[in-house]
This record gives C-alpha cells, structure tokens and sequence, in this order.
C-alpha cells in the first residue's frame, strides 16, 4: 500500500478531512487518490542566484511525475545562499535543513521525494535528510553557471574572486575594472562553475548513485537540464513502485567512491565535513582518515579550477562526470545499485572523455596524489585538512613564527596594519572560527595576504585556522583544526611568535612548544562565553559535533528510527 494511502483511504473522520480539504485546493480525487504522491523538495528563493532556475525546474518535475502517473506537490524548504548572503554563515544552518527535509516527508502524505538544491550546503542537507527519512528520493542538482567573462579573459567564480580581489589591493586593478569584474564573474543561473563546494557536492551525490547518470554536469541553463529535472520526476515514481530508497544505495561502497571521486576532482576541503556527516546518517563510518588514505593512490584527473585551468562548462562537454568515472572504473565499485535503476557500473557504459585537456589520462595526470591531506600534530590532535595540490609546493614543508588572529574581527582590523611584523616566512593564524567560535565555521580560512607582501609580490603563505574555506579558494591553508580552539584545542595556547610545523608530507602540523609551557597556558586558559544563549543559535551550540565528526548535530547523528507519525 501506498504510503499516502494512509491518510486518504478510509471511512473515518480523518481520511474524511484530508481528502475534504484536498478538494479545497482544487484537486479532485481521480488526480490523487491511488497515485504515488511525490514531494518535489525546493530550495528555490529570490536570494539564492545559484537556485534561482529552481522555480521553472519545478515545473518541468512536475510534468515527469504527471506523465509516469504519479501526483507532484511541491514543499519550499529553507534555501542557504551559499556563503554569499547567509551570515554568519550557511554551514550554521546545513543541518537545520536536514531536519526541516526529513521533518518534511515523514509528516505529509508523501510516497517519495524529488530534492532540489546544489549550492554548497543545500546537496549534503538535503540527503541527509533523506537517509534519515529513508524514502524513495532522487536528487536533481541545480547546475552549474556559464562560465565569466572580462576583457577576453575567461572568469571563475570565487577563484577569480579572490584573485582579483588581492589584486585590487595591491593597486593593480582600478574601480572601472572592478566594477567590469563585478558584472563578468557571474552571468547566469546556477551554482559556482569551478571545482567549489558545489560542484563537488552534486558530483558526489551523482556518485553515491542518488540523480540520473550524467545528472551533476549539466550547465544549469542548458536545455539539456530541463530534461534532466523532467526525467527525474519520472523516474522517482517508479522507485517508488520499486520501493527503492537511499538505504538500499548509500552503503559503504558508495561512500567509498565519493571519496574516490572528490580526490580524482581535485576537490573542495568541505567535502570531509559534509562526507564523513552524510556517511553517518546512512549507518556508515568513514573518517578524515579515510580521505587521506585514498588520497595517497588516487591521481588528481580534472584539470578544474582552483587547482587547474578550465571551468565545468568545459567538463561538461569533455565528457562530465560520467567520462572522469569511465577513467576510475577499476577503482569503483560497479555492482552497487544506483536510483536510476541500473548498477552503477551500467551508468557509466558508453561513458567517454572528448577532451584529454579538461580530463586528463591517466597516465598523464595534474597530480599523481594529494587532492587532500589530513594533518595531526601537537597542534591538531583530532586532525587538519590541507589541499596540497592548491598550494604553494614549496610552502608544503615549512616552519615559521606564528601571527595569531583572535577572530575574524580581529583578523580584519590587524591584516593590513603596516606596523604588522609580518614576512614571507610567517605562520598566520586564525582562531575562534570553528563550529563553536565561528560560530558555525565559517569559510574565513583564507586568510588574506597582507598588503604590505601583496605589494612585495607575495601571493601565498602558511595559513592554520580552525575555520572553513571557499571550495573555489586557493593557497596553503591548514583547515578544520580539531578541536577549535572555543573547544579548548591547542589552537588555543598558541602565542605570537611561537614556531608552527607544516610538514604534509609527513602530515604534521606541530607547534614548538614544550609540554610543561603548555600545561601552564592550559591551566591559564578560560573557555570564552557561550555565542548564544537562546534560540536555534544556542541549539546548535550545544549539540554541534566538532569537523572531524561532520558538524552534525549529536542527536541526529543517533543510529535508530523515529517513529511514523498516526495519519488516522
């Protein structure tokens, strides 16, 4: 029996309601009644560009339901814009969402789940949502934008960004370039078009095997997307007649082949903290570990910006995702069920790369290894994630005096001091940026160059912070310290001046301190005031897991069932 069939079949009372005020909205029995009801889960608003196609792709959902003899309602969920609007941060409201998803579907007469999202942390709160559920869902990623454009030069976002950005301080770039920039960096729907966070997370939702093959790729005002969206909506209701649901898809060899997949990308930091949450929701235990393991095998194969040259427009017609796969196969695990109904080994048969440039070879790789390294030292008990292959080579083993910045405030009123006692060869630090301090950590890991070495022509130091970073961001920066310092982490006891190891080869991160002195600033050391004191702020701050857990919330990272609600 259909799920939604418990509200709506029945002589009593309730059955009588529900279908009463059904017909308030207009529908009429034969519409609904018998039919699979899809729940078309949106993060469309007016202040999300990544999102803001979402509307139309609804409908064209809609039509796939309709023609596959199901009955589509949509349900707007909360939508984070990405780091762009969302303050202080969109990670402090990632499982916010996750609970309002799950919370959605099991509470409304819903027999599967259409997920729409794409920006940073909509993919990841979304199907976590959805393996706590544990409907049949599909998820259909909104797409990246077209690539930037200024003055002949090919822009993208965030990188580009960021590039220009220490450029403008360094007085190269005037205010009618900057200006042009501001109108050529973004020009369409659609989430960030380089290797970020967001493309690295629908292209593992692709992996795990939860959109139609081909699905990540696809630029978001491509024809081809709308086809997308309208064959997803067809196809969730037939798994929901197959009674195919994320339990069935997302075990550990899946999981097992995102990590793979995010390596052979080159791609976002972030990917450890959403992973290793998403992992746990489905009853599987990765760690950071296990990223840094892979990463020491697995060759880095597209050649996407922040690490490499081209923007995922390029992926796109090189071949997508489905053609750097093609390229793994020998690495993945091609027997595992996918929600297109076929294994994930048929997904990717006919699968081919048309440009060696954008997705390279194997034997011709951007980078034999080192699409992320996980640290550990004195300085980093529970572990740090680096990306190596966005670095400065030469800065991958490095000791210097450390500059320690108490916050992000406090961070932007000392960074361009030009009494700053800052070189080439200085640490710089940031602290009371993580889950806790941040609050919500936050992507203020790249720290920016000070003016004073912008203008000397230095482009790249040592960073250490115990915050996030853009995944279209770039440089030798130390993330996700664990424990944060507002944790009472070592991060914490550091000084000005001490001496800071960074050594990814050995995948150290080590401070030159000696036990008996940090004993005694421990023992000096007060925990600062609570962030919040009421409200969801102070939910979060007191049930948020540190990064190496996933930054989920303690109690939804549970293992068990919550009960189905009494629809009679």
């Amino acid at each position: 029996m259909l799920r939604s069939q418990r509200w709506y079949e029945g002589d009593g009372v309730r059955a009588f309601s529900h279908r009463t005020r059904t017909r308030q909205l207009g529908i009429g029995g034969p519409e609904h009644l018998g039919k699979p009801v899809i729940a078309i889960v949106n993060t469309w608003t007016e202040l999300n560009p990544c999102h803001s196609h979402l509307r139309e792709r609804a409908e064209a959902v809609k039509r796939g339901v309709w023609q596959a003899g199901g009955y589509p309602v949509e349900l707007p969920a909360g939508s984070m814009g990405g780091e762009t609007f969302q303050k202080p941060t969109a990670m402090l409201y990632r499982n916010l969402l996750s609970m309002e998803t799950e919370e959605l579907l099991r509470s409304y007469p819903v027999d599967g789940a259409v997920l729409m999202g794409g920006c940073d942390k909509t993919t990841p709160a979304l199907l976590m949502g959805a393996a706590s559920m544990d409907l049949p869902a599909i998820f259909v990623p909104a797409g990246p934008m077209l690539r930037g454009n200024w003055r002949g030069q090919v822009l993208g976002s965030g990188s580009d960004m960021w590039k220009y950005w220490d450029d403008r301080r360094a007085g190269l770039v005037d205010d009618r370039q900057w200006g042009e920039l501001e109108e050529g960096l973004a020009r369409s729907p659609g989430h960030c078009m380089t290797m970020g966070t967001a493309s690295t997370m629908t292209s593992v939702a692709e992996v795990l095997g939860m959109t139609l093959p081909g699905a990540a790729s696809i630029p978001a005002v491509d024809s081809g997307h709308e086809r997308m969206a309208a064959a997803s909506g067809m196809r969730i209701v037939e798994m929901v007649r197959e009674d195919l649901k994320p339990s069935d898809i997302l075990d550990e060899r899946s999981y097992r082949d995102a990590i793979t997949t995010v390596l052979a990308l080159g791609g976002s930091t972030n990917a450890v903290i959403h992973l290793v949450a998403m992992a746990n929701r489905s009853g599987v235990k990765i760690t950071p570990d296990d990223f840094d393991e892979a990463s020491r095998t697995v060759p880095v194969l597209a050649d996407i910006r922040p690490s490499g040259r081209f923007l995922m427009e390029d992926f796109y017609y090189a071949g997508g995702l489905r053609g750097l796969l093609a390229r793994l196969r020998d690495r993945l695990h091609l027997d595992r069920p996918t929600a297109s109904g076929a294994t994930f080994g048929e997904t990717l048969d006919g699968a081919e790369v048309f440009n060696d440039e954008v997705i390279r070879p194997l034997d011709n790789p951007l980078a034999a290894d080192g699409g992320l390294a996980v640290l550990r030292g004195n300085l980093a008990p529970d572990g740090a994630v680096i990306k190596p292959i966005a670095a400065r080579p030469e800065l991958l083993s490095h000791t210097g005096p450390a500059i320690v910045f108490d916050g992000y405030g406090d961070l932007q009123r000392r960074i361009d001091d030009e009494d700053l006692d800052v070189t080439a060869d200085s640490v710089l630090v940031l602290r009371g940026a993580g889950p806790l301090g941040g609050p919500g950590i936050p992507e203020h890991g790249m720290l920016p160059i000070p003016k004073k070495l912008l203008r000397a022509g230095v482009r790249d130091v040592v960073r250490i912070s115990d915050a996030r970073m853009s995944g279209t961001s770039y440089g030798t920066c130390v993330l996700h310290v664990a424990p944060e310092s507002h944790a009472g982490g070592p991060l914490a006891l550091l000084r000005n001046g001490d001496m800071v190891t960074l050594d990814v080869p050995k995948r150290l991160l080590h401070m030159h301190v000696d036990d008996a002195e940090l004993a005694r600033r421990r023992a000096a050391w007060t925990p600062p005031p609570p962030r919040y004191t009421r409200g969801y702020g102070a939910m979060f701050s007191r049930h948020i897991q540190q990064a190496d857990l996933g930054c989920d919330f303690d109690f939804l990272a549970e293992p068990g069932r919550t009960p189905e609600p009494d629809a009679t």
